[in-house]
């Protein structure tokens, strides 16, 4: 891809570890240069997981999360695609899933190289879908996994965390979901439909990044909007 020629609504996030990167508004990175697509926490079917325990929500999370994978698929056309955990909100939500979903997702992992990232909610490989299942993967100066390490982890690519940012401006209260980046590492949004969002501010997120270099690039309605994290509200 022509960086020049990036989808509009994509933000250039210019050096992520000495890598290329591009933050679309939809919850997704991707990585020019490897023609890599990373999403995270999809959590599919955890509609149809709330449901058995009695829940009354409507079980149609895998259907909005997919169409969103799809359109972003479509747009990048990757090569390899990395899904960084809990894609699955249970190890039995692939042999749930609806075979509409199922012919669906595999018509995306088709022709790709997939790596299904073990997540804590799906440890085991997901039943009867095709690519790899591995706890992380390297990719140039990168490293993918699911839950973010203590310290100092240069390249670190992570999810389960779930972040999310609040600011105000003129007396409004702003909160979504986010990408957070001190630009040697970056935690991802939660792609899922049905997914909640973690405050930046929380020491279990703040205490990963270098505190002055921290950005939260919100995800807006067709933009990705990069905030300092000295800005940045709690709650």
């Amino acid at each position: 891809m022509n960086l020049a020629a990036r989808p509009q609504d994509a933000t250039l996030l210019a050096d992520l570890n000495g890598e290329a990167a591009l933050l679309d508004h939809r919850g997704a990175l991707f990585l020019p240069d490897h023609r890599l697509l990373v999403v995270s926490d999809l959590h599919l079917e955890k509609g149809s997981a709330l449901a058995r325990r009695g829940a009354l929500l409507p079980p149609y999370d895998s259907a909005a999360t997919l169409s969103r994978l799809a359109t972003v698929v479509e747009e990048y056309r990757p090569e390899i695609v990395v899904s960084l955990g809990d894609s699955f909100h249970d190890g039995w939500g692939a042999e749930r899933m609806p075979d509409p979903f199922r012919a669906q997702l595999l018509a995306l992992i088709d022709g790709r190289d997939w790596f299904w990232i073990a997540g804590n909610h799906d440890p085991e490989p997901p039943a009867g879908l095709p690519g790899s299942t591995v706890r992380e993967v390297a990719v140039g100066q990168l490293v993918f996994r699911h839950e973010p390490t203590r310290g100092d982890a240069a390249g670190e690519v992570a999810g389960h965390l779930h972040p999310g940012a609040r600011i105000v401006r003129r007396g409004r209260s702003v909160r979504r979901r986010c990408f957070a980046t001190d630009g040697r590492r970056l935690v991802m949004p939660a792609f899922g439909a049905f997914t909640g969002m973690l405050n930046l501010r929380e020491r279990v997120l703040w205490d990963l990044f270098e505190p002055a270099r921290l950005r939260a690039h919100m995800l807006g309605t067709d933009r990705v909007y990069p905030i300092a994290g000295a800005v940045l509200r709690p709650g």
